[in-house]
């Protein structure tokens, strides 16, 4: 995520490297180079041009201070202003009412069905709301199945009256459907297009009017760059939307759709999308987004990730076995299925302050533990139980190397990370939280 322009700007930083104090110059230097940096993210010129023109004005009219060098202080500027280009604060979704209607729009292809549950399963699980997703995309082939089928997995229930032909009937239906059986919100899939066409525009609006959402909220893929921002500002015209979701941000090196949109539209950005999975998306925060951006990691998501899939008595187990040191593979396996559920590994290890630099040259995928795993699977309860038979027997190891399938260098190399985890452990044995750390040493550089 934003890989391209980080590194970019950091390359900018460094002109301001060792010079004694800001000044117009150099200041004039750098910002044409964050300037070309945002362009070539495909941030829009204007955004781009406004931005650097606020940051020279902050930059030349503060004080700096001797114990700040120069660039720290333009860090920080940008820092600042990039969050306020975002948005400033995080904005939450609307969902007052009995029940509360959130309508989807978007173009065809944008992620809008995939967010739709999403959504959905995170009102289930993280507010304790009872949603009905309505599927009201009529035109696509398979568009109601699909609903149907993540509704499955999510345990979420879909509305569906695949005869009926008429969108904003099977809306209001599906809103009679949730008050008369307690449903909290209904969040309506809509259908989308290739293109932005007149038929389209004139249906999601007669929904919009026939229903009175809550939310509007506008779904984007931001690999699409600026004519993501484009077809934002058109719908804006026609429906006014509360607010934007950009989907596939994890594939989006660039990042110019999220940080020209907020000042185009001027609306909120409330979710990103990083993955497919029910639980790779993200509330937008950003602060934390300009953290990540400036290569500062953001490790206040990454605590409330851990926190989410944190155990207390299976923390405090552990914790008295790291210091008697007796962690072994059966600790090692719960810990790497912790550490699965915070969910996509490249995304929690750009979290990490100074990892996301240490890991770019990794490629790291969500199959980066399947290796470990079948090594551990293969070793007998016993040897679970007392990872030093394992340590010392060659013959063992030989059997395991069989069994997962991988090298017996790859075991040695296991064992070997393995004891080097077990001992850092014991030190933060007195820490309250399980350790999430020391896991990417265990991933291969390729």
């Amino acid at each position: 995520m934003f890989e391209n322009l980080s590194e970019r700007l950091e390359r900018s930083f460094k002109i301001l490297k060792g010079e004694g104090k800001i000044t117009e110059v150099n200041v004039a230097e750098t910002l044409k180079d964050v300037r070309k940096a945002l362009l070539d993210a495909d941030v829009n010129y204007k955004v781009a041009k406004q931005f650097t023109d606020t940051v020279k004005e902050k930059a030349l009219g503060m004080d700096v201070l001797t114990s700040v060098r120069p660039g720290q202080l333009m860090v920080k500027v940008v820092h600042d202003e990039l969050a306020a280009l975002m948005g400033g604060e995080a904005v939450d979704i609307d969902i007052k009412g009995h029940p509360a209607v959130i309508l989807m729009a978007g173009l065809q292809g944008s992620g809008k069905t995939t967010f739709s549950a999403k959504l959905a399963n995170l009102l289930k699980n993280k507010r304790a709301k009872k949603p009905l997703l309505a599927a009201c995309d009529i035109y696509r082939p398979a568009a109601i199945d699909q609903l149907k089928v993540l509704g499955e997995q999510i345990g979420v229930t879909v509305y569906s009256e695949p005869e009926n032909r008429e969108p904003v009937k099977i809306a209001l239906n599906a809103i009679h459907e949730a008050k008369a059986k307690g449903y909290d919100v209904v969040i309506i899939d809509t259908a989308g297009r290739l293109a932005i066409d007149e038929m389209m525009m004139q249906e999601i609006t007669a929904i919009k009017e026939a229903v009175n959402p809550n939310e509007i909220l506008f779904v984007v893929d931001s690999m699409t760059g600026q004519d993501a921002v484009n077809t934002a500002k058109e719908f804006n015209d026609r429906l006014d939307f509360t607010g934007v979701i950009l989907t596939k941000l994890g594939g989006d090196t660039r990042g110019g759709a999220a940080l020209s949109i907020r000042t185009v539209v001027t609306k909120p950005i409330k979710f990103v999308g990083t993955g497919e999975k029910m639980d790779a998306f993200d509330v937008f925060h950003p602060s934390r987004m300009a953290d990540r951006i400036l290569g500062m990691g953001d490790i206040v998501s990454f605590v409330e990730r851990a926190q989410e899939q944190f155990d207390e008595e299976e923390a405090k187990r552990l914790q008295k076995k790291m210091a008697r040191n007796k962690f072994d593979y059966n600790d090692f396996l719960e810990q790497i299925g912790q550490i699965k559920k915070m969910g996509n590994l490249k995304d929690i290890v750009g979290m990490i302050p100074g990892l996301n630099k240490a890991t770019k040259d990794l490629d790291i995928n969500d199959d980066a533990f399947k290796g470990i795993e079948a090594m551990i699977y293969s070793m007998t309860p016993k040897e679970r139980l007392n990872p030093d038979l394992v340590n010392n027997s060659q013959s063992r190891r030989n059997r395991i190397a069989k069994g997962s399938g991988q090298p017996v260098q790859e075991i040695n190399r296991m064992i070997k990370q393995f004891e080097q985890t077990r001992k850092m452990m014991k030190t933060m044995a007195g820490a309250k939280m399980p350790n999430l750390m020391g896991m990417n040493k265990l991933m291969k550089r390729r």
